[in-house]
């Protein structure tokens, strides 16, 4: 508990050591005062270097760091154990020497009858063994597993504890990956054995999982979290405003969150958040401002009637489309459970639940006798692979082959290289076509091919020439589809006919991610990064050599790699030169796409094993080979690259569980484009994991859903908004689907509004972030079943605690707003001595029913008009205006229109 010894405020002139509890046992590693004289001589370099600043001056280095001296005589007091290679012999003062080497073999072999033979071996030898679990489920695990080969280690809470103490076995709950054998003296060695020690790469760890909640795919695009202080939104009725924030306003003694918005001339308009529904963002291009709109003016109401009747065309055009590639025919691919369950047994880590949901879409795909057209979005390094895997087996198990079509010779290499591991344990023939190949190989892997001795095949478009002929052909994996040109695609819209295609990309472009969601491709998200994945740190920079160096030195000082990126294959070998003019002490090489293969090949190949530690390269990286010890990123001239493609290259550290950088250097701020500065900004401000498909849907909105179906729809979307556009679509498809025709109230999301005159709000007290409250108001207004918000409850109450009487108000008015809208019903209202329920002409309520209400009790209910039935119920509180409207509803349910009574 370091949080009891820290003061109520921070001393300016103390150190990490004044924050430490006195009996902090120290371990060091190595040498400690060569390592701190190199670093504080780094520092003094660069405080030399960029002191020339006079309006922003540098704090000295004795200002900010402790001296030598000063560091050895805090680590004095403090019990220490100093760990490194003995070499000559000698122990340093006052510290234990201990030595560090790796453990034998000791791994479980399943394929034997005891699998934990080796361990047992090890065991009789050891003399003293610490288990570590990642957890206290994975502990007790442990503990049953060991008992069956006579190993019951005592629990001990720490490291510490268990050499304090005389036990041979121990078991400690820690978040050790990697063991070791320690030896503290002659006598005294522990083997300290993690989980991956006994079975490999493969932990079954079952974590204890937050329920977490699938972000569906038009949470992501209709998500008013990101938005800010005056960006332009849409409001359904009265068109585009800016945004101006959340404001509690009291009428009439009744307190309630208003959305503020702003129109043309000043106009201001106040949204209650019950009517988020109506709300949508607003992107526009990147050169041009949001044309607000006039308040009471009929701009908007011509510009949403021309889009709706376009967009009526436009669904009735997809569901066509659709239909057509309903009705193609496919195989069904038949699972073996037992050998898929094996199969899925071999991945090294544990699947997130985005990349478990894709997976089962996927495997349901290829059950189905429809042919498969899905893409799966994921951000670099999320999985996708495994998602191509696991198709790729269901596949070949029902003796089909396999196509993985790749954009780079690099990527070809790599994937191949996974498969191959991946399938190593299966009777599985995987080959690669790529110009890494001589052209005899190439013709041989094209006969095998042919004649079915190929079960996956991976390659660039060379995979698509005519020679290349299938035995039989059942599943063709994309990888990053917009990267072909469009005679490749051609090629691939031939193949469709009747194969499984699943297509993976970490941003898709404007029309393909319009397609997928207006439900022409199906699509799967995977927005949860892996376990001890860390966001790439971003940084946008003016060009400096001190920045380079400084960059570059410290991603090499901690053992890593860097890639360098300048995209310009006629002045690279001059720009590799200066990197080894500024520092000579790194090992620089240099690759791009005019490299004989075979070279190319070879430097890749070197950089993956670590005999280089820069790499100066082209964008030929930009989906080229995975280096997991390669966490530093520089792009020159980053104001020169699409956001797409500035994300891809970012995507390519960061790739482990180290903490990874990207810099991205540009001209001085007057010589970039506006459009380059606003790149910059985006790709800077959305660092976070899993930002690709934010990146995707923002370029979407700024460019356009492109052309759809070959008719230019960006007129209309510019006009009304993107997200308001594609709900509109959405809106009209479902209608077409059911065989009605789309009516204005569906297409414009028209719900019912209830009116209680109750406080039915999140309270500032109870959330007190602004755009989180917004967030969940819209999360809120968008559940439409009872099992739905209770979901959500039990979220808010494990993320805020229990829930206030406002906001319970407001999640059961929102159920009865969702039911009164099924039923037809436009307006509810209710005061403390009765209320009103209005209906559409087009209400599912037989009016019998409401005829015999008039008829039996015409003291409480009259028609006033011919749409709105009046009644007069006493209701003074909340909870009777709540009650008296749910019983409403109830009735009203119990006699609609077709209904057997």
């Amino acid at each position: 508990g370091i949080e009891n010894y820290l003061p109520l405020f921070f001393d300016d002139t103390a150190t990490l050591f004044d924050y430490l509890p006195k009996d902090t046992q120290l371990v060091t590693l190595g040498d400690i005062e060569k390592s701190a004289r190199a670093h504080l001589q780094e520092v003094e370099h660069r405080y030399q270097d960029r002191r020339v600043d006079p309006l922003r001056p540098l704090l000295a280095p004795k200002e900010l760091y402790l001296l030598i001296e000063e560091l050895f005589a805090a680590f004095k007091p403090l019990p220490r154990y100093q760990m490194q290679m003995p070499t000559d012999g000698t122990e340093a003062t006052k510290a234990v020497m201990i030595a560090a080497s790796t453990l034998p073999d000791i791994s479980a072999n399943h394929k034997l009858k005891q699998p934990l033979l080796a361990l047992q071996d090890y065991a009789s030898s050891a003399k003293r063994m610490l288990f570590s679990a990642e957890s206290e489920g994975r502990r007790e695990a442990l503990l049953e597993l060991l008992a069956k080969i006579q190993l019951r280690p005592a629990l001990f809470n720490h490291f510490d504890e268990f050499i304090q103490s005389d036990a041979k076995l121990g078991l400690i709950v820690s978040p050790l990956s990697r063991g070791c054998l320690l030896q503290i003296s002659a006598k005294d060695g522990i083997s300290i054995i993690c989980e991956t020690e006994l079975f490999g790469h493969r932990i079954s760890q079952q974590r204890r999982r937050e329920k977490q909640r699938q972000i569906s795919n038009d949470a992501l695009i209709k998500n008013l979290a990101e938005l800010k202080v005056g960006q332009p939104i849409v409001h359904l009725e009265h068109g585009v405003a800016l945004y101006k924030g959340l404001v509690t306003l009291d009428t009439g003694g009744l307190v309630a969150e208003y959305l503020q918005l702003e129109y043309a001339g000043g106009d201001k308009l106040y949204v209650p958040v019950s009517s988020l529904h109506l709300i949508s963002r607003y992107s526009v291009g990147a050169d041009e401002d949001a044309h607000l709109n006039k308040l009471g003016n009929e701009t908007w109401a011509k510009a949403k009637k021309k889009a709706i009747e376009k967009i009526r065309d436009v669904a009735a055009e997809l569901l066509d489309v659709y239909a057509r590639r309903q009705s193609r025919p496919g195989e069904s691919c038949e699972i073996d459970e037992e050998e898929y369950a094996q199969f899925a047994r071999g991945f090294p880590f544990e699947e997130t639940v985005d990349q478990e949901s894709a997976i089962i879409a996927v495997l349901a795909d290829m059950q189905s006798p429809t042919a498969m057209d899905r893409l799966v979005c994921g951000d670099v390094g999320f999985g996708k692979t495994e998602v191509a895997m696991r198709a790729a087996f269901v596949a070949v198990n029902a003796g089909k082959q396999v196509v993985v079509l790749v954009p780079t010779t690099l990527l070809a290499q790599q994937h191949y290289e996974n498969f191959k591991d991946r399938f190593a344990d299966w009777p599985v023939v995987t080959e690669v076509m790529s110009r890494f190949r001589t052209a005899k190989e190439q013709t041989q892997v094209l006969q095998q091919l042919e004649e079915g001795k190929v079960d996956i095949v991976i390659g660039t478009h060379k995979l698509l020439q005519s020679e290349a002929k299938f035995e039989n052909l059942g599943l063709l994996i994309i990888d990053e589809e917009h990267r072909f040109g469009v005679r490749q695609k051609e090629k691939i819209k031939a193949l469709r006919a009747n194969v499984d295609i699943l297509t993976l990309t970490a941003t898709p472009i404007p029309r393909t991610l319009n397609m997928a969601m207006s439900g022409m491709r199906d699509l799967s998200i995977i927005a949860t990064p892996p376990a001890k994945r860390l966001a790439v740190k971003t940084f946008v920079r003016e060009s400096d050599p001190a920045t380079v160096r400084e960059a570059i030195l410290r991603e090499i000082l901690r053992g890593g790699q860097v890639y360098y990126l300048h995209n310009n294959v006629e002045s690279i070998e001059k720009c590799a030169q200066g990197i080894i003019d500024l520092l000579p002490e790194a090992r620089v090489v240099v690759a791009h796409g005019q490299m004989r293969e075979r070279d190319l090949e070879r430097v890749m190949s070197d950089f993956y094993h670590q005999r280089f530690n820069v790499l100066v390269c082209t964008t030929i990286i930009e989906t080229g080979i995975d280096v997991p010890s390669a966490n530093t990123i520089i792009i020159e001239r980053a104001d020169t690259f699409g956001l797409a493609q500035l994300h891809q290259l970012r995507g390519r550290v960061g790739r482990s569980h180290h903490q990874a950088y990207a810099y991205l250097m540009t001209p001085h701020p007057k010589r970039m484009t506006p459009d380059a500065r606003k790149r910059l900004e985006a790709i800077d401000a959305l660092e976070d994991l899993g930002a690709g498909f934010m990146l995707a849907t923002q370029d979407l909105e700024i460019r356009g859903a492109g052309e759809l179906l070959g008719d230019e729809q960006s007129g209309h979307i510019s006009k009304i908004g993107f997200s308001l556009y594609m709900e509109m679509l959405e809106a009209a498809v479902k209608a077409l689907k059911q065989g009605k025709e789309p009516s204005l109230a569906q297409m414009l999301n028209q719900q019912c509004e209830i009116e209680l005159r109750i406080p039915a709000l999140l309270p500032e007290a109870y959330v007190s972030d602004v755009n989180i409250r917004l967030s969940l108001y819209k999360r809120i207004a968008g559940c439409e079943t009872e099992a739905a918000l209770d979901e959500l409850k039990v979220e808010l109450i494990d993320r805020f605690g229990l829930l206030p009487e406002p906001t319970r108000n407001l999640m059961e008015m929102t159920l009865y707003k969702h039911e009164a809208t099924r039923l037809g019903a436009t307006k509810i209202e209710v005061h403390s001595k009765g209320g009103s329920i209005e209906f559409s002409h087009d209400h599912v309520i037989d009016p019998m029913f409401i005829i015999g209400l008039l008829q039996s009790q015409p003291q409480i209910y009259r028609m006033e008009g011919p749409n709105k039935l009046k009644f007069s119920l006493a209701a003074e509180t909340s909870k009777d205006r709540l009650a008296l409207v749910k019983l409403l509803l109830e009735q009203l349910s119990q006699h609609r229109l077709g209904d057997n009574k």
